[in-house]
C-alpha cells in the first residue's frame, strides 16, 4: 500500500466521528489530494472554522471546531476548503468571500447537497443558502436554526425565545436583560456595565438564576 493510500485510510477513521458517514471517503480524498493538514480545535466563540495559506515552510491549513455537529462539520470543512482551492487558483488577489470563492464553494458543495447525506429540513435550507452563500453560515438565521436542532444539547436556548426583560447569563458569566427587537437583533443591555448589545436572535444563553443570600 502506498503513502498516499495509507494516508487516505488513517483521515476516513478520524473523520468517521466528525462528518456524515457518506460524506468521509470525499473529504478524506481531498486531504491528500489537496495536500492540506487538517486541525481539530477546541470550541472558538469568533469561528467555527479557518483556512491559513502557506507561509514559513508551513502547508495549507484547515481548523475546525472539535464540537460542531456532523452536518456543521461538513459545512464548515467545504467552506473552508473553497478558500483553499480559491487561493491555489488566485492567490491573494480576489476578495475572500467574493464571487470566486461562492462559486467554488457551490461546485465543492455540490455532490453532499442531497437528503442522503443531510435532514430534510437541513437540505432545504443549505440548498437556500447555497444560491448565494455568505462568509458564515451563521449569518443565515433558517440554516443556523435547523442545525442547532442537531448539536448534541438538544435542549439549546436561544435569546429569541425568552420573555422580554427576562435576566439570562451569556457566555456563562456576564448577565444581560433581554429588550426589544430592532431590525433582526435584540437590544439587550449588560447589568454590570449598563452597556447596550444588539444580540443575534440565535445566540445561545442560560436563563439567569440569582443565588439567594442566606
Amino acid at each position: 500500500m502506498d503513502i498516499r493510500a495509507v494516508q487516505y485510510q488513517k483521515n476516513s477513521e478520524i473523520l468517521k466521528k466528525y462528518l456524515p458517514e457518506q460524506s468521509v471517503a470525499l473529504i478524506a480524498q481531498w486531504i491528500v489530494e489537496l495536500d492540506f493538514k487538517l486541525k481539530i480545535k477546541k470550541e472558538r466563540n469568533s469561528r467555527l472554522g479557518d483556512y491559513t495559506a502557506p507561509h514559513g515552510g508551513l502547508n495549507h491549513t484547515i481548523t475546525i471546531n472539535h464540537n460542531l455537529n456532523k452536518f456543521s462539520f461538513l459545512i464548515t470543512m467545504v467552506h473552508e476548503v473553497a478558500h483553499l482551492v480559491t487561493y491555489n487558483e488566485y492567490k491573494d488577489s480576489v476578495n475572500p468571500h467574493g464571487k470566486e470563492w461562492k462559486q467554488n464553494f457551490q461546485k465543492l458543495m455540490q455532490p453532499f447537497l442531497t437528503p442522503d447525506i443531510f435532514p430534510l429540513e437541513i437540505f432545504s435550507a443549505l440548498r437556500k443558502y447555497m444560491a448565494n452563500p455568505a462568509a458564515s453560515s451563521c449569518s443565515d438565521s433558517q440554516l443556523l436554526r435547523v442545525l442547532k436542532l442537531h448539536d448534541p444539547d438538544s435542549d439549546t436556548l436561544f435569546v429569541e425565545r425568552i420573555p422580554v426583560n427576562t435576566l439570562f447569563l451569556y457566555q456563562k458569566n456576564k448577565v444581560f436583560k433581554k429588550g426589544e427587537t430592532i431590525r433582526k437583533r435584540i437590544k439587550c443591555v449588560e447589568i454590570s456595565s449598563g452597556t447596550v448589545y444588539y444580540f443575534n436572535p440565535l445566540t445561545e444563553v442560560q436563563i439567569f438564576e440569582p443565588v439567594n443570600a442566606q
